[in-house]
């Protein structure tokens, strides 16, 4: 089992009455809620909590990218692992991930990852991802291109990590006479490439093909087992490989207390503020006409519903790691086994939940679950083969 701490950086004082005001708490909610004061505490507050995953032995930190919003402020989650990097010994800097279809030069990501790649000697896992509908509206982009948009730049980011340069690019949405990154990555061929997802088949079988890690978050967990299942199927039958554990992750919120219902009564308010202020979106900016196929659409409402208010995740269910150190351990453990995933997630900070309440979860999860668990061994040292 690998161990990731996985980080939204929300912003913790979004209005109680968010919907009947501005409609969404993204695109919509005006700036001016933003106080960039309060906000320069908050980043600093939100990297120690990442730095001390990286301390405590987590195998990896996890950055991300969200635009005009208070559920995830980092426009540009390449700065934060940039910090991390000179603050971070042995954890890899997972970026989960680049919305790369939404860049209008996606040879930035592929400059901006290799750098980060040599500076800290190897540790970056690079994450592609379409970016949710909301982002469309943000950065005013057509969202019926969003597949083909993301399928070019992964295919021309891995070109310029693999091939030597100067090549030529003429696709349907990115054009260039030179194409030759400096520098080029540490890690070979190229960093390793993670899939972040809402659970779309054709997103499924993408990533099955290029046997990339695929991870579907907020996604209960008999759907979640469905995704896997069709992942491995695919893999097995169209692709001739055996996709394993180190294929999928599970991502969820934890909190970890001395008694069950401390930790039930500490979590329960920050939970419902991610439910109803952090996600406060409606349906046709989540997902606007051309975003995805209606097959895929169908699947997400089936899943877990999309309009109104997001319902809090139930604190009690036993799919949610909330509780004593003996019971995270034990369903972690239950969790990672029922749908075979090999690295956990966590998100230790929910919504506008406190940095000594995380602080305290995370020392106690460190002192009395982290080692008990199973353990994937420590990798092997990069090496670079220069040609």
């Amino acid at each position: 089992m690998k161990l990731f701490n996985f980080h939204l950086m929300p912003w913790p004082k979004i209005p109680a009455d968010v919907r009947e005001r501005y409609t969404s708490s993204w695109v919509l909610m005006p700036n001016t809620v933003y106080d960039p004061v309060e906000g320069t505490g908050l980043y600093a507050e939100y990297l120690d909590q990442l730095v001390f995953a990286d301390e405590i032995g987590f195998d990896a930190v996890c950055v991300n990218e969200h635009h005009q919003n208070g559920y995830g402020t980092m426009p540009s989650p390449n700065i934060i692992a940039g910090v991390l990097a000179g603050r971070t010994k042995n954890a890899k800097i997972a970026i989960l991930g680049n919305g790369i279809a939404l860049r209008e030069n996606p040879l930035r990501v592929a400059e901006e990852i290799a750098m980060l790649d040599v500076i800290t000697g190897g540790r970056i896992i690079s994450g592609f991802v379409r970016g949710i509908g909301a982002e469309y509206f943000s950065l005013n982009i057509d969202p019926s291109t969003s597949r083909a948009r993301f399928h070019e730049a992964h295919d021309l980011i891995v070109k310029a990590w693999t091939e030597p340069g100067p090549f030529a690019w003429d696709g349907e949405h990115y054009s260039y006479k030179y194409v030759n990154v400096w520098p080029r990555p540490l890690q070979q061929p190229h960093p390793p490439i993670f899939v972040p997802s809402q659970g779309s088949s054709e997103t499924i079988e993408w990533a099955a093909e290029h046997r990339y890690p695929y991870v579907c978050t907020y996604t209960p967990m008999p759907q979640l087992i469905r995704y896997y299942d069709e992942y491995r199927r695919l893999a097995e039958e169209r692709f001739g490989y055996t996709a394993g554990p180190e294929q999928f992750g599970w991502t969820s919120l934890i909190y970890v207390a001395e008694t069950e219902q401390e930790a039930l009564e500490a979590v329960a308010p920050h939970a419902q503020y991610f439910a109803e202020r952090c996600f406060a979106l409606p349906p046709q900016m989540l997902m606007p006409p051309g975003y995805t196929t209606s097959g895929s659409f169908r699947r997400m409402l089936e899943a877990r519903g999309i309009g109104g208010p997001q319902a809090a995740p139930d604190l009690n269910a036993g799919e949610v790691l909330i509780g004593t150190p003996d019971q995270v351990g034990e369903r972690l453990v239950n969790n990672m086994e029922r749908c075979g995933a090999g690295i956990f997630m966590g998100m230790f900070q929910v919504g506008d939940m406190p940095h000594a309440k995380v602080m305290r979860s995370m020392e106690l999860f460190a002192d009395k679950v982290l080692p008990h668990l199973p353990r994937d061994p420590a990798p092997k040292p990069v090496t670079s083969s220069v040609a």
